[in-house]
């Protein structure tokens, strides 16, 4: 089965290819003739997936789909959420999202802090986190809808050289303090929240 992604982003389309294996050809975006940035301006990843989808669709006409991703910290109120891959502006770059992530949990931290010793009751702060996927498939004209989770905590620094995005300073759950950047491949699709919503795609798709 051919699909087109919604993506030019050439880690995704790694990633989402060794997930989702032999069966299935993906497309870029640019190779079926969408060269131009594709529009997300929902106020939520799984908006922006539909509206990604929708755009690629009628721009092709052919089956397609499209995920958006948000990564949610709980020490600043589900932030940077829709905003992840431009967190701090354009043009996107991980690097300085990173430390600008790094940088807003510590001041949130330190704020808390201080309001205990001036007897305020405040939560003690977490470096809670999850990242939360939403794919949008179009088949035949029919939009289907897709999740994935993982759960984990913010590190205090980077590390680790695997992955893309925030995955050197994101620690999934049960990976022994590794953050997703020191994971092999296959141990990172195998948890991670895009991996999650990719089989369950793939798991639908098999069964038209």
């Amino acid at each position: 089965m051919k699909l087109v992604f919604a993506t030019a982003n050439k880690n995704k389309i790694r990633e989402v290819s060794e997930v989702l294996g032999d069966s299935f050809e993906i497309i870029p975006a640019a190779e079926a003739g969408v060269t131009e940035e594709v529009p997300e301006t929902g106020d939520t990843v799984y908006a922006n997936s539909i509206q990604k989808a929708e755009y690629i669709h009628a721009k092709t006409g052919l089956d397609c789909f499209a995920d958006d991703t948000g990564l949610e910290v709980e020490i600043l109120g589900g932030a940077p959420g829709v905003k992840t891959a431009r967190y701090a502006g354009e043009p996107q770059d991980s690097g300085r999202n990173m430390d600008k992530l790094l940088r807003e949990m510590a001041r949130r931290q330190y704020e808390a802090s201080i309001m205990r010793k001036m007897g305020l009751k405040t939560p003690h702060a977490t470096r809670r986190a999850r990242f939360h996927t939403c794919i949008t498939v179009i088949i035949g004209g029919v939009r289907h809808f897709f999740e994935g989770i993982m759960e984990g905590k913010i590190a205090l620094e980077r590390s680790g050289r695997g992955g893309f995005g925030y995955d050197p300073v994101f620690m999934p759950d049960g990976c022994d303090g590794l953050t997703a950047a020191e994971l092999t491949p296959e141990h990172k699709n195998a948890i991670s929240h895009r991996g999650k919503a990719v089989r369950a795609m793939v798991d639908f798709l098999k069964k038209q």
